[in-house]
Parts: structure tokens; C-alpha cells; sequence
């Protein structure tokens, strides 16, 4: 950090980042043979598989969050708000303890960001976590998120989720993911990429997609099918480079884990000329 408490970019380390995305899915839904108590059979396997030095979990209460970290024992985690009711959902970031959280941020997606709230047309009281991440001499910015129905609920949204990024750093390597609940085509995807002007952003990089028209499918509802709505993105800006990317489709030890596909990225880091 400078002296004026923002994040600088020192990005010299070269060694790959990994992420993986999944909205969990409402562990307390009556899903029948595809509820929790079945499906999470999955996740030892899945996790295991796919070694992300980052996991963004959405829609995950409590219970799910005890289970995962006795998979994820080589992990830390932020984004759990304590003391909530039994049905809340948290958005978590599992983070492997290479890496050391340096800064963490909970807010709440609705004008007063600080208290449980939400905008007046949204559903739920929707979240974001934010941490800052440090490897080395290395930082790194990832955001977790999980928004509501509304168009203008996710429109406000984003511009909200890019002042909050703007006020760490506009300028570090940061990755948002997360259940966006609409397609690539919103109003709320072109303030993330810098398709739709937003005075609140000028200056901020914008971001860019992992994946690529056509985008495919995440949501699949526990029946793999492959051509729903591309609702759940990983997006990326400030000096990486993507190198694979993957929707992680079909049964896992007999279970889907979610109705939504996991989705996993690995990226290079740019390495600063002297």
C-alpha cells in the first residue's frame, strides 16, 4: 500500500493464478435426489480436482461453509457475516495459504452499503467480498458476488461494485466472479467491460471476460443442460492474461454439485519492465 492507504501495483512474480466459481446452490432447498445432503458428496472430489489458489462460493449458508472447510483444511476464507440467521447466504473466498489477506471488504449491494440492506427492487439483501491478496511481492484483487433479479437492481449494482474497486485501486490486477443472474448482453455486464458510460468509473480499467462469444451455458437447473444462460463470470483486468478456461460440465461422483457448472480459470501474470 502507499501512504495514502490505496493498493499499488507491484506485480513482478510470474507464477500462475487459478480460480474457480460456483454458486453453491440453497442449501436448505427442498431439491429432492439433488439436495445438500446428497450433492455434496461431490465436492471432495471437485475441489481436489481443480487446486484453485481462490474459490468463490455464492448462496452458501452456514452448514455448507462448516463442510467445505474441513475439505479445504490448506485454505483461509473471508466473507462469512457472523451471527446470521440459519437461512443466510454468504458469498465466501476461499484463499490457499500462500497467499496472505491484507485487506477485506463486506458490503452490502444497496444505497447504505455498511448495514444489511438492498435496493428497494431487489429481493434479497444481495452482497460483495472483497479481498486483497499478497504472494510474495505480488498483490492481487479478488471480488466475490452474487446479484439480484432486477435489471436496474443490477445496474446499480455494478456501478456501486466498480466505485468500491476504484476506491482500493484502479490500477492492480483484480478478478471479479460470481452468479450475476443475466447474460453478457445486460446493461449491468457493459459497466463492468466499459461499453456503457458511467462518470463514476472514468479512469478505472475495465474488465474483459474469460470466456468468448458464444458464451456458454452456466445455469443448468440438475440437468446438464448445456445451453442455458452464461449468468455465472469470472472477469479479469489489470495486467493478466488468461491462459485456460473451463466450464466444468456433468455428474461427479453420480451429482451435479449445483445447478449451476463450475466455472475455472488459470491466468498468467504481465511481468513489469524495469
Amino acid at each position: 500500500m502507499n501512504q495514502n492507504g490505496k493498493i499499488v501495483n507491484n506485480f513482478d512474480s510470474i507464477d500462475p493464478i487459478s480460480v474457480l466459481s460456483l454458486n453453491l446452490r440453497f442449501g436448505l432447498a427442498d431439491d429432492g435426489p439433488n439436495s445438500w445432503q446428497y450433492r455434496k458428496n461431490s465436492y471432495p472430489f471437485l475441489l481436489k480436482s481443480y487446486c484453485a489458489d481462490f474459490f468463490g462460493f455464492q448462496e452458501v449458508n452456514n452448514f455448507q461453509l462448516d463442510f467445505l472447510k474441513k475439505i479445504l483444511n490448506e485454505y483461509n476464507f473471508i466473507g462469512e457475516r457472523q451471527s446470521a440467521p440459519s437461512f443466510w447466504q454468504n458469498n465466501i473466498i476461499f484463499y490457499h495459504r500462500k497467499w496472505e489477506c491484507v485487506y477485506q471488504d463486506h458490503f452490502y449491494l444497496s444505497p447504505t452499503p455498511t448495514i444489511p440492506s438492498r435496493f428497494r427492487k431487489s429481493r434479497w439483501p444481495r452482497q460483495c467480498t472483497i479481498g486483497v491478496f499478497k504472494n510474495i511481492d505480488s498483490e492481487l484483487i479478488i471480488a466475490n458476488t452474487h446479484f439480484d433479479f432486477d435489471t436496474s437492481v443490477q445496474t446499480q449494482s455494478a456501478a456501486l461494485i466498480m466505485q468500491r474497486l476504484s476506491e482500493i485501486s484502479s490500477v492492480i490486477p483484480t478478478i471479479l466472479m460470481g452468479d450475476f443472474n443475466t447474460t453478457p448482453h445486460s446493461p449491468s455486464y457493459k459497466i463492468f467491460t466499459g461499453q456503457k458510460n458511467d462518470h463514476r468509473n472514468k479512469g478505472s480499467e475495465y474488465f474483459k471476460n474469460v470466456f468468448k462469444k458464444p458464451f456458454p451455458g452456466t445455469f443448468h437447473g440438475f440437468k446438464d443442460d448445456k445451453t442455458g444462460d452464461h449468468i455465472d463470470w469470472i472477469l479479469y483486468r489489470g495486467g493478466l492474461i488468461p491462459e485456460k478456461s473451463k466450464i466444468i460440465r456433468g455428474k461427479i461422483k453420480g451429482f451435479y454439485p449445483s445447478d449451476h457448472f463450475p466455472l475455472f480459470a488459470v491466468f498468467k501474470r504481465k511481468k513489469e519492465e524495469k
